[in-house]
């Protein structure tokens, strides 16, 4: 099988056996995801949403750091500092962020379906900044979706959309933006590293918000707030990167990145499992409808 790098070089498109292997990697990334709604609403229900939005980077950056000491890593050089700094910004900063202060005002249900628009977003990306270029039919099933996500957040807010939708849909450009730069970078280099050092250089601007929310309330957080704010940080913000970035550069940013079609569902289970939270008919009706328009999308690609 090509390695990414050599794939990323002579610009072909990937083999059959590379986009297979790249959909089940880019399936182990979004397992890892898809208990980030609910971990992250179980922790800022005692926990500052900026701790927890931006304090799970300064623990996946220590991570980060071991790996890459451990491993003896090269530093990637000056030319990919902007790069990596646009990785940081999407996936490091701002999706965590937003996502984390919208889920202190709406169900993670209802953010997993606003979410739902992530594949979408990122086969956007992926045809602005890594140039792949999906067809017309691929386009219109976007258009669809976007549109379900739009009336349910209207439907959901009493005709009104909730402030906390507009913080989903900013995580949601901050991923995918995040996303595709970072599977452009994995096709030179290993996905791990990409998010290692992404990880890294975010510390010294995370490190310092997440410093002033630390009080004394955090001594009275539950151990559950702990154990949902250990998943973001270990899970969802390190090690999920590297089965995600890797599957993205093996199969193509926007078919892998259709994967993300099963992150709703997955999501919605694991909240009225997890947290006990009511699901109505209409988020399931909505869920379905957004993953249909992708599934349509995947077959036109």
């Amino acid at each position: 099988m090509p390695s990414p790098k050599r794939r990323a070089q002579t610009a072909s498109p990937p083999t059959p056996s590379e986009r297979r292997a790249g959909l089940l990697w880019g399936f182990v990334g979004v397992a890892s995801f898809s208990l980030t709604l609910p971990a992250t609403r179980v922790a800022v229900a005692a926990l500052d949403p900026v701790f927890v939005g931006l304090g799970r980077a300064v623990i996946a950056a220590l991570l980060a750091a071991t790996v890459l000491v451990g491993t003896r890593t090269r530093w990637p050089g000056r030319a990919l500092l902007p790069r990596l700094a646009v990785v940081a910004g999407g996936v490091v900063i701002g999706f965590p962020l937003f996502s984390a202060w919208a889920l202190r005002y709406v169900p993670a249900a209802h953010g997993a379906v606003v979410i739902g628009l992530l594949p979408l977003a990122t086969a956007v990306a992926g045809a602005l900044i890594a140039h792949e270029r999906p067809s017309r039919p691929f386009w219109l099933s976007a258009i669809f979706g976007s549109g379900v996500v739009a009336g349910f957040a209207l439907w959901q807010g009493g005709g009104a959309p909730h402030p906390a939708d507009l913080l989903l849909v900013l995580a949601v450009l901050a991923a995918a933006i995040g996303y595709a730069e970072g599977g452009r970078l994995s096709r030179t280099m290993p996905g791990w590293q990409v998010i290692c050092w992404a990880l890294v250089l975010a510390a010294p601007l995370v490190a310092i918000p997440t410093a002033l929310t630390i009080d004394d309330r955090m001594l009275k957080a539950p151990a559950a707030a702990w154990a949902g704010f250990a998943y973001v940080s270990t899970v969802s913000m390190f090690l999920g990167f590297f089965a995600w970035y890797r599957g993205l550069a093996l199969g193509g940013i926007a078919t892998v990145g259709q994967v993300q079609l099963i992150q709703p569902f997955l999501t919605i289970f694991a909240s009225a499992w997890l947290l006990g939270e009511r699901i109505d008919v209409a988020t399931y009706v909505a869920a379905a409808l957004v993953i249909a328009s992708i599934a349509a999308g995947r077959r036109a690609l």
